[in-house]
């Protein structure tokens, strides 16, 4: 469990020492669920589309020739693609700070992992969205980037607190209704 303090600097560090000296490596922040999500990814690449790839190289290589085979070179491109995605998937996770919203003790405070509830000053209208990770954001699902500006203008309010955000169309505030770990 964090405090808001120690939430912070996990979010943006860790530090490492490698023979005595210390090294500072950025991590990335990522929800449990975000997490699951991308070891699910993981688990289905490897064992579903990874084998897919090598059986439909295998039968295009069994048509001869190579050189003008478009069917190989296809499947040779969605290898690489997947291959790509492999590696960039297990280095988010590599490099990930999962936290749990729930084992949050930010005071009320809005941090990373936070769901808020928000109600724009001029129009009254009511929102709800929960600040995770880059890679996680999905604002169908209400889900924003930790980075991005309506993020960043939250981070750190707290319920009853009024935001201002840089939005394209001119600055807004919003009414900070609830602060929720969940």
């Amino acid at each position: 469990m964090y405090t808001a303090c120690e939430l912070q600097w996990v979010l943006l560090y860790e530090v490492a020492t490698t023979d005595g000296e210390k090294t500072v490596m950025k991590k990335t922040p990522l929800t449990v669920h975000g997490a699951e999500l991308l070891k699910k990814e993981l688990q289905h690449l490897k064992s579903v589309a990874r084998p897919a790839v090598i059986e439909a190289i295998a039968e295009a290589r069994s048509h001869g020739d190579l050189s003008e085979n478009a069917e190989y070179e296809a499947a040779k491109e969605r290898q690489g693609f997947i291959e790509g995605r492999i590696a960039e998937v297990e280095y988010k996770l590599s490099h990930a700070h999962i936290i749990n919203p729930a084992e949050i003790h930010a005071e009320g405070k809005i941090v990373f992992g936070s769901t808020v509830t928000l109600e724009e000053v001029e129009s009254g209208e009511e929102v709800r969205y929960q600040i995770v990770g880059e890679d996680e954001a999905d604002l169908k699902e209400n889900k924003i980037s930790v980075s991005s500006p309506i993020a960043r203008a939250l981070i750190g309010k707290e319920e009853g607190d009024v935001a201002e955000v840089q939005a394209p169309g001119g600055t807004r505030e919003y009414d900070i209704v609830a602060v929720e770990y969940i």
